[in-house]
């Protein structure tokens, strides 16, 4: 779609984009895909899923309907069981469903045969399957045929992997956003507003005889700076947006006894952490997801930072090291029953430059610690005092790691539109820097060429950002994350 210019002479010229040329190429019908769409292991019901022009072949080959049947009614269950060809008997009894295109997840013909969910009967009916002329699906392809067949935009695909993987609440909110086509939207009526300035501009270019209605440039500078400052919001959005989307890791660090096994087992309210009063317990690093209002958090509790006593001890330390320096946030345990001392102050030279926070357990003790040295040292970190043992401040110390994270309220609605991919987030910083380029040149009077040039670049990272204009290669890239009956 493209904006249509008239002049006075009566010629029609259509202004395009390349974000509504698409370069999809759809996939070969001639290929039918197969693969096992759910988990390995034992289940009630297993499922394996094929899609392309031979499913319905495919499946009756293989299906024995119970009752006479000479078709299969698209979109309803058939109950019977799947034969082995070869050998004449039944490998497992089944429901099946036929699926016609185009309502159908791939916009193909879809069959889904409904196994029980054992390991091998779901390989041995894949084996049949693949036998009767289907291929193994790559990771992703079904998805990806949805996409090619324009069933969904890139965003959508992208959002179906983010809603498989999500571990909060509020990560799956933000996936069903994308999901919904809220993002596909808002980049739609930002391609209409950027495609209608464009094809102004190119008029004048091309036609510069003709009786045009003139620019106006201080209302085309304040539509660009409109555009602009909306998606610099876009982009604002990301940080929070990823934290939610991906978690953080986070790392408990202290000396040894301070309490870190112990605030892990308080936190995931499980005895996950072997506590004992001997210093060194913890020779390993121990990991477990923490849901943080809606921030999956990978807490690892670390070995004790001192010089080991053993080469055991030595590994797990230089374990605890390794994750720290990998780790997106760090908490700093202290026990608030003691002094600072030099294992302290080497830990704290361990730290330097994460972003962390300082936690002072034992609060149930006498206060021994110096809350004024260790405020000093931490003059822009949060504390908080806790008792791991009593259970105690712990909510505190929860907000204190979320708002260290998230320093604004993360919505997920049709009017707060959230961008947690870095792809999208890096489309969106190019459209927003080929539009101040744009405003730039309309303020120091640069010719018309250059600013459609600008133009025309944001319109191109638009196309790139929804799938329009994406290359194989970023294609392989994004689907190769799915599995393989996805």
């Amino acid at each position: 779609m493209g904006r249509v210019v008239w002049f006075s002479n009566g010629v029609k010229v259509n202004r395009g984009s390349s974000f509504s040329s698409s370069k999809r190429t759809p996939p070969n019908p001639e290929e039918t895909i197969a693969a096992i769409s759910t988990p390995f292991g034992e289940s009630g019901i297993g499922i394996v899923r094929i899609s392309g022009s031979s499913a319905e072949p495919i499946a009756r080959k293989l299906f024995k309907p119970k009752k006479d049947q000479s078709y299969f009614i698209s979109h309803h269950f058939h109950y019977g069981e799947i034969i082995d060809n070869q050998s004449g008997n039944p490998v497992d009894e089944v429901l099946i469903v036929l699926m016609k295109s185009p309502k159908t997840y791939t916009r193909e013909d879809i069959v889904e045969i409904h196994c029980h969910g054992g390991y091998f009967i779901l390989q041995k009916v894949l084996e049949l399957v693949l036998k009767e002329g289907a291929r193994m699906a790559q990771p992703g392809e079904f998805t990806k045929r949805a996409f090619l067949n324009g069933r969904i935009d890139l965003t959508q695909a992208e959002a179906v992997i983010d809603l498989i993987r999500a571990k909060t609440q509020t990560s799956l909110e933000i996936a069903n956003q994308q999901l919904r086509g809220w993002l596909y939207k808002e980049m739609a009526q930002l391609k209409a507003q950027t495609i209608e300035h464009l094809g102004l501009i190119e008029a004048h270019i091309d036609f510069p005889e003709e009786e045009i209605e003139p620019i106006a440039f201080g209302e085309l500078k304040g539509d660009l700076e409109r555009m602009i400052h909306q998606v610099e919001e876009w982009i604002a959005s990301y940080e929070e947006g990823r934290i939610f989307r991906e978690g953080i890791s986070c790392a408990i660090v202290g000396k040894t006894n301070v309490g870190k096994s112990s605030l892990l087992n308080v936190l995931l309210k499980e005895e996950r952490a072997i506590v004992t009063p001997i210093p060194g317990t913890t020779r390993d690093v121990i990991e477990e997801v923490l849901n943080i209002y809606g921030i999956p958090v990978r807490l690892m509790d670390t070995a004790g930072l001192r010089k080991p006593a053993d080469s055991i001890e030595q590994e797990g330390v230089r374990r605890a090291k390794e994750r720290v320096a990998d780790s997106d946030f760090v908490l700093l345990m202290l026990d608030g029953s003691r002094e600072l001392d030099a294992d302290d102050l080497e830990i704290f030279g361990e730290i330097r430059g994460k972003k962390r926070a300082v936690i002072i357990n034992k609060k149930d003790l006498p206060l021994r610690i110096s809350l004024e040295e260790v405020k000093s040292r931490f003059k822009d970190d949060p504390i908080v005092l806790i008792s791991a043992l009593k259970n105690e401040g712990i909510d505190g110390l929860k907000k204190m790691i979320y708002t260290s994270l998230v320093h604004k309220e993360v919505r997920a609605t049709p009017e707060h539109l959230i961008v947690a991919n870095i792809r999208h987030k890096t489309a969106l910083t190019q459209v927003r820097d080929n539009l101040s380029n744009a405003t730039k040149a309309l303020e120091e009077g640069i010719s018309l060429e250059f600013i459609a040039f600008e133009i025309r670049a944001a319109l191109e990272a638009l196309g790139e950002l929804v799938g329009e204009t994406t290359t194989e290669e970023v294609l392989n890239r994004i689907f190769e994350q799915f599995c393989i009956g996805k």
